[in-house]
């Protein structure tokens, strides 16, 4: 209903908004009912400290010199703190990756202050979630909301130990879904949820809730010039979770579609020199020779407006799609090609990045880890002639017990240099049964000693 008033000679026009309307959403009942599946995370990582040592190095073997230049010094120890929520009623609990990936102990409390220890069954760095496991039962458990049910615009809430204040509740509105942010290394695999709620350090891995109390969303990330919120926030969706979720549980890493290429966005003078109507879908710039895309007949020009059925309205929503479908699935993708549209078949692949050394299905090698050869940009920046990169750590294995972990570096096993996986298999292969060995490993760029035993 719309109403006039004159004021003074002035026309006032205002219209009065039904109370529904004005009125805004009672949280109450929602924080106290999804309160207590959610949990508090404190990490510790143990970092080699640089001090002065004690014995005189001209009297130490060349291949522990590092190792006493810095054993003055002992460790010191870095201390964290995250959220998370649990999944399951025996333990299972979804976190960030970066909130436990670089943690030499987790501890886990729940609402009622009960604490236990955290072990981590699997970890994801491209989608920034991992999946711990605590000895317990007839937990309290999150409920997952339908994939694909969010709207832009919904209210949505989050709870979690923003600066270590134990379940603090915030809220806000979902801004936009779908939004790309490449990580460091240039991956774009996570169609983030962007929301106004106010996120803050140690709200990482806490749920992010809709009005029914169900999962909508893992926190992830905020941009912020202070270090504090902003009012700009970003959740991993609920679908991609769930698919990393059973991935994890099953095989304690993701398995991701592969295309094989290097796509770009469309603008307007681009779009018309394409053929197409308006700037969409993602620009193949190059196509690699025998992937997935060249055995389909795709080439460098092809602009992909669909692709599995579903619409690619930029290049950042390619990669999205392609990384949830399984390897070795036959998709349709409908490109653009002079002008013209057209229909191909296309088997994805399986991302690379998942070289292993002596694998054995689900335990990884003798020491219970899986590797790949050290890259070239990280052997330059951390001055390593070479070694064997860490991508996976199995429960309960020699290198859990040791305190090894995903994106650790080995270049020493016993008394061999690793350069090479080669250098590495072979190390491998000469370790003693029953007797403890020493491993040197980098670790974000900092040398660590540590021994390793098999097990019987």
């Amino acid at each position: 209903m719309r109403h006039v008033t004159v004021v003074l000679g002035l026309v006032w026009s205002f219209v009065v908004l039904p109370v529904s309307a004005a009125g805004l959403p009672d949280f109450t009942d929602l924080i106290e009912q999804a309160s207590p599946a959610v949990v508090k995370i404190n990490t510790v990582e143990k970092i080699a400290a640089r001090g002065h040592s004690q014995f005189p190095l001209q009297d130490v073997p060349e291949i522990f010199r590092d190792f006493f230049e810095r054993r003055g010094g002992g460790e010191r120890e870095a201390r964290s703190m995250g959220s998370g929520f649990i999944i399951s009623r025996d333990g299972y609990i979804l976190t960030n990756n970066h909130v436990v990936g670089s943690a030499d102990e987790i501890v886990v409390r729940l609402i009622d202050r009960r604490e236990f220890e955290g072990k981590v069954i699997g970890a994801d760095p491209r989608s920034d979630l991992a999946l711990l496991k605590i000895e317990a039962d007839d937990l309290p458990v999150a409920r997952f909301a339908k994939p694909g049910s969010l709207r832009v615009g919904e209210w949505v809430v989050a709870i979690g130990s923003p600066f270590g204040l134990d379940y603090s509740a915030s809220a806000g509105i979902v801004s936009a879904i779908g939004r790309s942010i490449p990580t460091d290394k240039g991956e774009n695999y996570v169609p983030f949820i962007q929301s106004d709620v106010a996120i803050n350090p140690g709200n990482s891995g806490g749920p992010l809730l809709n009005l029914d109390g169900e999962v909508v969303g893992i926190n992830s990330q905020i941009y912020t010039r202070s270090g504090g919120s902003i009012g700009l926030s970003f959740a991993i969706p609920v679908d991609v979770a769930l698919e990393v979720v059973d991935q994890l549980k099953t095989k304690g890493h993701v398995d991701r579609g592969w295309l094989g290429v290097y796509i770009q966005d469309v603008d307007r003078g681009l779009a018309e020199s394409l053929g197409l109507k308006k700037p969409q879908g993602a620009l193949v710039a190059q196509v690699e020779p025998g992937g997935p895309a060249d055995n389909a007949g795709i080439k460098a020009g092809d602009v992909v407006i669909r692709f599995n059925g579903q619409l690619i309205r930029d290049s950042g929503d390619l990669p999205h799609v392609v990384g949830l479908i399984k390897p070795d699935t036959e998709v349709e993708a409908v490109i653009v090609r002079e002008g013209k549209q057209k229909s191909i078949d296309v088997k994805v692949g399986e991302l690379p990045g998942k070289d292993v050394a002596g694998k054995t299905p689900g335990s990884g090698d003798k020491l219970g880890v899986e590797t790949r050869e050290l890259d070239e940009r990280t052997a330059r920046n951390w001055r390593l002639r070479g070694g064997a990169v860490i991508t996976q750590v199995y429960p309960d294995t020699p290198a859990a017990k040791s305190g090894l972990r995903p994106g650790d570096v080995i270049v020493q096993l016993g008394y061999n240099d690793i350069e090479s996986l080669d250098d590495y298999q072979a190390a491998i292969d000469a370790i003693p049964p029953d007797s403890p060995v020493p491993i040197r490993i980098f670790r974000q760029g900092r040398p660590i000693f540590r021994s390793i035993q098999l097990d019987n």
